[in-house]
């Protein structure tokens, strides 16, 4: 038995090692950033929560974001949903693994061609009727070493989008709440 466990570690060992040589190593590694962003919506998490479905963002972000949906038709905001934008010309495939609002969490993974795949965790913790904090966290790598430029700019764009999302949404609150006049 002693003989038989070796002769299975030792192939198993010879098999690692001839994989690992032919694995192709990059001449410099990708880039990884993580950047959190941190927002306080004031309205309640029932209103906050659906604000962060691709649907709801393209409200408070007028122009900014147009989710084009492949799946589901019609267009919703649930779980699984797929769905492209067009981001500074660059065509992103995002899926969504994972839509609960419930559990106040949803997440994003997306895909730029050849240059990233990154990861967009939100999070809520509901602090009254009047406020909801949200955690967003962005998680990019870069798909070869000439994207990390791209990925590095974005991760900074990110470090910067808090004030521009924390504005866009007051905004949209402000314009849903104030009655219209005849």
């Amino acid at each position: 038995m002693k003989s038989l466990l070796a002769v299975t570690a030792a192939a198993a060992f010879a098999s690692a090692a001839a994989l690992s040589q032919q694995a192709p190593v990059l001449p410099e590694p990708c880039l990884h950033v993580q950047t959190p962003v941190h927002l306080s919506v004031h309205a309640p998490y029932d209103i906050a929560g659906p604000m962060f479905g691709p649907l709801g963002e393209s409200l408070w972000l007028q122009g900014h974001w147009q989710p084009i949906f492949i799946y589901p038709q019609p267009a919703a905001d649930v779980q699984g949903m797929v769905f492209s934008v067009l981001y500074d010309h660059q065509p992103e495939s995002w899926v969504n693994t994972l839509y609960d609002l419930k559990g106040r969490h949803i997440q994003y993974v997306y895909f730029v061609p050849d240059v990233m795949v990154a990861v967009v965790d939100v999070r809520f913790k509901h602090i009254n009727s009047h406020r909801t904090d949200v955690t967003i966290e962005f998680t990019r790598t870069a798909l070869n070493p000439q994207a990390n430029p791209k990925v590095r700019a974005a991760g900074q764009a990110d470090e910067s989008a808090a004030e521009f999302f924390q504005q866009q949404i007051d905004s949209y609150l402000e314009r849903t709440r104030t009655p219209k006049q005849p």
